[in-house]
């Protein structure tokens, strides 16, 4: 993770944060005294964050000693201390709640992410995410699900061409778009247009694009779909899957899975931070 991005956005949570002060803590704790807290967990998951909390502390005073225990990626159990942190305690009481912010959303992104991932061990589709990120916190949350041990889709409108439904309506119809992107952009660049039918799946096909995006189809009809492309072009597919409904999808051979709820839709890990 780019550290000037990472500098970043701890500087913004931080003076969201704080302000001009943190008014407690500065009126309660004396300037030179020292503490030690530990990170715990508190619920099973999947650590993701650790080296945001780290550098939030390290921020306020890079003399703080912070101790990893559990690295990104890997899981925890109820109880299990993830890290200790040993400094100045006015540094421990202000930045708590920020580097507790990063860690728990992006365990939570992590956590979910893997239990689906699990899910489809098995089967040949891959899951990826979306551009569904809270603003400015993107590169942390696709940070995140792959640390769940699931993949990135592409990070933004400038990495990757995607002709979705509004482009198509724009240009025309699925080969102008197509073909009018084509020639604009350089031949290292894959495209992938979004299909809401077979009859624009076969136009797609026709066209020769890279990737088709299956959108909110039904598994009967994303069967048929993997039949008529036959490795032609690779599948996507999308739309509302969750944990109800991806094995189904996966077994219909589509080659990956985008999951907008991986970051649209997170339900932050429990973890507490407490002074010895």
């Amino acid at each position: 993770m780019e550290p000037l991005y990472l500098q970043e956005i701890i500087a913004r949570a931080l003076a969201e944060d704080i302000g001009h002060g943190d008014i407690t803590t500065d009126n309660l704790v004396d300037a030179q005294d020292i503490s030690e807290g530990t990170f715990t967990a508190k619920a099973e998951g999947i650590i993701a964050g650790i080296t945001v909390a780290r550098a939030v502390f390290h921020y306020l005073d890079p003399d703080t000693e912070f101790t990893v225990l559990i690295e990104d990626g890997q899981p925890v159990a109820a109880g299990d201390t993830i890290a200790r942190v040993k400094g100045k305690t006015r540094v421990l009481l202000t930045g708590e709640r920020s580097a507790l912010n990063f860690m728990q959303r992006m365990s939570g992104i992590a956590t979910r992410t893997n239990k689906m991932v699990e899910m489809i061990r098995y089967q040949k589709a891959r899951i990826v995410d979306t551009r569904k990120t809270a603003p400015g916190l993107r590169r942390l949350e696709k940070y995140a699900v792959m640390m769940g041990g699931a993949r990135n889709h592409r990070f933004g409108l400038y990495d990757g061409a995607m002709i979705k439904d509004n482009h198509i309506k724009a240009a025309g119809g699925i080969l102008k778009a197509i073909t009018t992107l084509r020639a604009q952009i350089p031949h290292t660049i894959k495209i992938e247009v979004e299909v809401e039918n077979l009859q624009q799946l076969q136009e797609a096909l026709e066209a020769k694009v890279d990737i088709i995006m299956l959108d909110n189809m039904d598994t009967g009809t994303m069967k048929k779909a993997v039949e008529i492309v036959n490795g032609q072009a690779l599948l996507e597919a999308s739309g509302g899957i969750n944990e109800q409904t991806i094995v189904e999808v996966a077994k219909t051979g589509v080659d990956f899975i985008s999951i907008g709820a991986l970051t649209h839709s997170v339900t932050s890990l429990d973890i507490s931070f407490n002074l010895l």
